[in-house]
């Protein structure tokens, strides 16, 4: 019968563990001088070798001729152990025997002295399970356990088990394998087994295990029925095919192709993709691209391995470290807002928008991407062109070469006559009022009257109203509301410029983009019949200080005169 590569290739001794290195020479020291603790816990990730050493474990402390620490294999405790026949050494689950009454029971039966090998042992998987009360009736017995009893725990969530327990057990902490020293047991494995696999598929399905060797060899398995293992056989039985296609949506956010981006996901969505999942493995694949741009040399064993290293580095060329920590941090928010109950594909799509145009987002980590990306331009000498007007030059053409005007006419004029001294004009007395263009009041008003000098009407008969409320409609709701307001906002046509005058502050700035100043000169357009730029500028104060006169300080109780 078929057996599973992981379970066929257990390791049976120390030193066939892969990776473990500073565990296993530490037991293997213990074993030989004898000088071994009565509980241990062995603390890791998944694959990693917790339950595989406790049993080389086992079987060493009972072996009766071990080899430089390792069990010998062949003596009848070796493989009575290795069989399952011998009692004395209990595998347990913690996750089906967490009760009190599960450890009660143990505790009756560990006090018996073993009958076929030195020491009783009983390896506790996943202990983390037990529940509190099993926890504390374990713990009499795993302080001052009898000679011939030796307790190995493994768990995977260290956190859940109780100090009080961690504190009576010797405890060994087993690390993630790095992907070259899985790739490289692959090969051999490979080799003893007959496979034709390509060292860079060894080295992608290492680093799809995650740091975990059974996981290595469960991928190993499922794409040996392929007769050459290489990237695209790994890619078709891990059904990473689809990665593929993320990588490619993501090169039409990078173009900001928001039409084919959202065309793209669509056709996803009809395939039958996720929204959550297609967010996630975008996430996943800017994280891998972050990885290999911020470590260029050591970014290899950092990524995940469901993309090829040329498609992140290509990725990691189009984006900055700013623009990839806000992309991210996009992605991130939409996967929270589907978690909350959001529309699913609604909430992607505005996602992909979103990083289409990265004009959309005004967070700080937005500005500060699109600051990154306008820094990354001039280092690389590229001009960073001016944001065009709302006159689109693109639309009306080229300009037509000027015609060059005749010269004016040359005008006789007639001989200047002799110069006459006017009749100096009778002096008025202080009481008659002179007749000018404009009396003093005429004269007052207009010195009183309000700088706005914006003329309420053009020659073409548009006021700033009208303008306003033309673009009203297509502004941003705060900006919108402001356009009325004479205190903030004033503006008046001049020729084919509106002079537009905005309050300093964070109202100037709301205004003071390009988007902005478009459409408020496309709707002067409109409404005049010709082409009209907006020019911004800051509204200077216009009120000096208010003049109180004598009578309101005398209402002032607190105020004395002298007279």
């Amino acid at each position: 019968m078929y057996q599973a590569l992981y379970r066929k290739w257990r390791p049976k001794t120390f030193d066939e563990v892969v990776g473990q290195d500073h565990i296993t020479q530490t037991l293997k020291n213990q074993v030989k001088s004898g000088r071994l603790s009565h509980a241990y816990i062995f603390i890791g990730t998944r694959g990693t070798g917790k339950t595989t050493c406790a049993r080389i474990l086992a079987k060493a402390v009972n072996c009766e001729n071990p080899v430089d620490g390792n069990p010998c294999g062949v003596c009848p405790a070796c493989r009575g152990i290795s069989e399952g026949s011998v009692l004395d050494v209990v595998e347990l689950d913690a996750a089906s025997n967490n009760s009190v009454d599960n450890v009660r029971a143990l505790r009756e039966e560990a006090v018996f002295s073993p009958a076929a090998v030195k020491k009783r042992v009983y390896i506790i998987d996943e202990v983390h399970m037990l529940s509190t009360a099993a926890f504390n009736a374990l713990l009499k017995i795993l302080e001052e356990p009898p000679e011939h009893l030796m307790f190995i725990l493994a768990t995977t969530e260290l956190q859940k088990v109780p100090a009080t327990i961690l504190s009576r057990c010797q405890r060994h902490s087993f690390k993630r394998i790095d992907a070259p020293t899985i790739a490289n047991y692959l090969e051999y494995i490979a080799s003893r087994e007959g496979f034709s696999l390509q060292k860079d598929a060894a080295e992608l399905i290492a680093r799809l295990a995650d740091g975990g060797v059974r996981d290595a060899l469960s991928l190993l398995d499922q794409c040996s029925a392929s007769e050459v293992i290489d990237l695209d056989a790994v890619y078709y039985a891990m059904g990473l095919a689809g990665n593929r296609r993320t990588a490619a949506l993501l090169e039409r956010v990078l173009a900001h192709e928001t039409e084919k981006t959202i065309r793209d996901f669509n056709s996803m969505w009809m395939d039958g993709k996720d929204p959550a999942a297609l967010l996630a493995e975008l996430t996943g694949l800017l994280r891998d691209t972050l990885m290999m741009k911020v470590a260029p040399k050591g970014g290899q064993s950092l990524i995940t391995g469901g993309y090829d290293s040329a498609t992140l580095e290509a990725l990691g060329g189009r984006m900055t470290r700013e623009e990839l920590i806000c992309a991210m941090e996009t992605l991130q928010s939409a996967q929270l807002q589907i978690r909350a109950g959001a529309n699913p594909r609604t909430t992607a799509e505005l996602c992909l928008v979103s990083l289409c145009d990265n004009t959309l987002a005004e967070s700080v980590t937005a500005l500060r991407a699109r600051i990154s990306r306008l820094e990354e331009q001039i280092k690389k000498g590229v001009v960073v062109q001016q944001v065009p007007s709302a006159i689109k030059t693109q639309e009306l053409g080229p300009h037509p070469p000027e015609e060059e005007l005749p010269p004016p006419p040359e005008e006789e004029y007639p001989e200047p006559a002799a110069y006459i001294p006017e009749p100096e004009a009778p002096r008025q007395s202080p009481t008659q009022p002179v007749e000018t263009a404009e009396t003093a009041e005429t004269m007052l008003e207009r010195e009183e009257a309000p700088v706005s000098a914006a003329r309420p009407e053009t020659e073409s008969g548009v006021s700033w109203k009208e303008i306003a409320a033309a673009a009203a409609s297509s502004l941003p709701r705060d900006i919108a509301m402001r356009l009325d307001d004479e205190k903030s906002v004033r503006a008046s046509l001049d020729g084919p410029v509106l002079r537009l005058r905005v309050m300093p502050g964070f109202l100037y700035g709301r205004f003071n983009r390009p988007d902005v100043l478009a459409k408020l000169s496309d709707a002067a357009s409109r409404l005049t019949g010709q082409e009209i730029r907006t020019a911004l500028s800051e509204l200077a104060e216009e009120q000096g200080p208010v003049k109180r006169s004598l009578e309101d300080l005398k209402a002032f109780k607190e105020v004395r005169f002298v007279e």
